[in-house]
């Protein structure tokens, strides 16, 4: 090959190099989705589950925020992990399967149906009978008294 053309080649490359440039910078910037965290979130099943609701919508909500999740994908995410009681609620709730349905409006259906019905009396008894199990550390007494109050 001669130097001439060696130039022109090059020429090329760098014309070519530049329009993938120009096209790489007008496209929009790729946004990866980490789905492994779905792991994270526990099975929500009714108000008696071993996960209170506000902790399952909690989980989900910095899932979402660490795995790049759009409203979509956090609406599926929870339809997924939905168990029992709650899963044959969302069934029930044709409105909330149409296009368009928002993360706050999904939310927004569960507290009414699964709040908790126990009395603050209640509450307050099961905090003053606490007692330390066998095997259990006081540090892991006094998180469990916490959790009560």
């Amino acid at each position: 090959m001669t130097d001439t053309q060696l130039q022109i080649e090059l020429a090329e490359a760098r014309r070519e190099i530049q329009r993938l440039r120009e096209r790489v910078s007008v496209g929009a910037p790729t946004v990866h989705k980490d789905l492994s965290l779905v792991s994270l979130v526990p099975k929500f099943s009714d108000s008696e589950s071993e996960v209170p609701l506000e902790e399952f919508i909690s989980t989900i909500e910095s899932s979402a925020r660490m795995g790049n999740w759009n409203e979509a994908d956090r609406i599926e995410v929870a339809t997924l992990r939905l168990a029992g009681a709650a899963k044959i609620f969302y069934n029930g709730c044709s409105e909330r399967h149409e296009q368009g349905v928002t993360w706050q409006k999904f939310k927004d259906t569960f507290p009414n149906r699964f709040k908790d019905v126990h009395t603050d009396q209640f509450h307050f008894t099961n905090l003053q009978n606490a007692r330390q199990r066998k095997n259990e550390s006081p540090q892991q007494f006094a998180d469990r008294c916490k959790a009560l109050a």
